[in-house]
């Protein structure tokens, strides 16, 4: 292990800090997410693979949105992450892929990228001046530099500042306990609603996307092979573990522990730094001083800046007919109901 190493993963570790934020905000608890990060790990370590897995903000608005309480959440990541443990496991992902295609697929991931866009707008008209400046600070920061890191970063520690200053100005109590509600071990209460098993197939189908994406960017990042099968296994199998007790979705990432000389260290160094976090209860009481509307910026730029163009790009360029489709279905409903959509109309094209 070289300090490159320890820094890169540090650089990561801030990078997901305010998506746990998010997390928490739609109910999932940080104190049980430590054991998919651990679960991780082990996967990592095993398969000697160079992708972490992390908060993701798409997996968390995705699956907080599409569930109606917070149960509902927990067995949509739960199942998820059983069902992509299966598909990993049994080696399907590729064969999944190819039966898509690749204008269903980004067309998806395009419909996902609006999502997170529209996410952030909603934060910033609940909060005009945390979510303003955020949004504001993001997209100058992203545009100046082009990374992702630094624009998160930036963001969230401007829009919390101004935040902090103005409660102190108005003289708004600051100093209540952090909620620890979740924050323990609660066996999940399982729930088989049609909305789950819908929602759980769209959340599977984000991720059938995501895995491929986000692992095989890293992958070619640290200029090392990718088995995205062995990634699909160990994130559904930290999933489901997560969930099971109460914790949030932890998903493959573009992670910047590639660029360290020792990747798989370094992804391994920021995943245990993430566990010690949640294990010690830190988040939630980061929460105090950070408010969620913090992220507004980076869920914009994430969406409608780095995900939708260049995945509708690339959606439109096989069939742009069934690339259009899938994204506007998936936008103004879910993925699964957007790769259905999307599928119907290639059928339909074929025949006429």
């Amino acid at each position: 292990m070289t300090f490159q190493d320890f820094l890169a993963a540090i650089a990561v570790v801030i990078n997901g800090l305010p998506q746990g934020l998010l997390a928490l905000n739609f109910g999932f608890g940080a104190f049980p997410t430590a054991l998919g990060f651990l679960a991780g790990t082990v996967g990592m370590l095993l398969f000697g693979q160079v992708a972490p897995i992390s908060f993701q903000a798409e997996a968390i608005v995705l699956a907080g949105t599409l569930g109606k309480d917070r149960n509902e959440r927990l067995n949509i990541v739960f199942f998820t992450g059983i069902l992509m443990a299966i598909i990993g496991g049994i080696g399907l992902l590729q064969p999944t892929i190819d039966f898509i295609g690749p204008s269903i697929l980004n067309g998806m991931m395009a419909g996902v990228g609006f999502l997170l866009a529209k996410v952030g707008i909603d934060m910033v008209k609940a909060d005009k001046t945390a979510g303003g400046v955020s949004m504001l600070t993001a997209i100058f920061t992203y545009f100046l530099t082009s990374n992702l890191v630094y624009t998160i970063v930036i963001s969230v520690f401007a829009s919390s500042l101004l935040w902090l200053y103005l409660n102190k100005k108005n003289k708004v109590s600051n100093n209540e306990e952090a909620n620890l509600e979740y924050e323990r071990f609660i066996p999940l209460k399982f729930n088989f609603s049609k909305n789950v098993i819908r929602s759980t197939l769209a959340v599977v189908t984000l991720q059938i996307g995501g895995n491929i994406a986000y692992s095989s960017i890293t992958g070619s990042i640290a200029n090392k092979p990718v088995n995205v099968d062995a990634v699909t296994l160990y994130s559904g199998i930290a999933d489901a573990v997560s969930a099971f007790f109460g914790g949030g979705p932890v998903e493959a990432i573009i992670s910047g522990t590639a660029v360290a000389p020792s990747p798989v260290i370094s992804g391994v160094i920021m995943m245990v730094i993430m566990a010690a976090i949640l294990l010690t209860r830190l988040l939630p009481k980061v929460a105090r001083y950070v408010p969620s509307e913090s992220i507004a910026g980076f869920l914009f730029v994430l969406g409608a800046i780095v995900v939708f163009p260049s995945h509708m790009g690339l959606g439109l360029e096989g069939t742009p007919i069934v690339g259009g489709v899938t994204a506007i279905v998936t936008a103004v409903t879910d993925p699964f109901i957007g790769m259905i959509a999307g599928i119907a109309t290639r059928f339909l094209m074929n025949i006429f």
